[in-house]
């Protein structure tokens, strides 16, 4: 089997993620890896991973059928013309960039170009990512296959209509920060009451993710997992009296609609 060419552009820390995702991944040894970073310094660090250093955007298009664009939405257009001379209809684009469509990245290059979007999140780090893809028309079942595999290999990923990648991204991609926050205000109260914050920070953290998999596996609904939580007149239910008179399920939808209107912002 010929190894499918994946090139990135850009190495942060998302672009890296999803090279150690596949480099760990059963998927990887039929894959070969390029990058291209205006710090140089980054793509010689991934050289232990098997990844090939490109001198500019162009080179790597043109040897690479799959292009990550793993930028920043704000530099991405001209990271587009940059890459856009080597793009034929043979390429798959795939971007990585809060509320950029397919459509502007198709008016940056060629009519026919095939074009995937993911929205990935931070937890890929640890190779527990939960990422969302979608695709346009131009793109095959197979070259839609191959890029969620890679999303598979460091995480779960779904599959969503296009027109809902700027809606999913409060969902899955904003999201980790709102956790964050919601477990420091928890392990904030700990430490006020003297407990300590390592305590405090182990016990949560596990908490969040028993929660998950009560979410994930125990065929229970949500609202029956809250139920099973709140035994009458006990403890958690007055607290949750108090989440209810504050309004944080309205809270939690501002704040969802917020992030959703940036991502329309950032794509105009």
């Amino acid at each position: 089997m010929d190894k499918n060419k994946i090139g990135f552009i850009g190495v942060g820390n998302m672009g890296t993620a999803i090279i150690k995702g596949i480099v760990s991944s059963s998927a990887g040894k039929n894959i070969e890896l390029f990058a291209f970073d205006p710090d140089s310094d980054k793509v010689r660090g991934l050289a232990d991973l098997g990844v090939s250093e490109c001198k500019n955007e162009a080179e790597l298009t043109e040897k690479c059928r799959y292009i990550f664009l793993a930028v920043k939405p704000q530099i991405i257009e001209s990271v587009i013309e940059a890459a856009a001379p080597a793009v034929t209809s043979e390429k798959v684009i795939i971007s990585i960039a809060a509320g950029i469509s397919d459509e502007f990245i198709v008016s940056k290059t060629i009519p026919e170009a095939k074009v995937i979007l993911v929205m990935p999140n931070t937890p890929l780090l640890l190779g527990e990512g939960a990422s969302a893809l979608s695709r346009n028309d131009k793109v095959s079942d197979e070259e839609f296959e191959v890029i969620l595999n890679v999303f598979r290999s460091c995480g779960k990923a779904a599959v969503i209509p296009k027109n809902k990648m700027k809606e999913i991204i409060a969902v899955n991609g904003s999201s980790p920060a709102f956790i964050y926050l919601f477990a420091k205000s928890f392990i904030d109260y700990a430490e006020s009451v003297g407990i300590s914050s390592e305590s405090a920070s182990e016990l949560f953290s596990q908490s969040l993710i028993g929660s998950a998999k009560m979410i994930s596996d125990s065929g229970y609904t949500i609202d029956e997992l809250i139920k099973m939580v709140s035994s009458p007149g006990g403890t958690t239910l007055a607290g949750l009296d108090k989440l209810y008179a504050g309004n944080l399920t309205e809270t939690v939808r501002n704040c969802c609609e917020s992030c959703t209107k940036r991502a329309y912002e950032l794509s105009k």
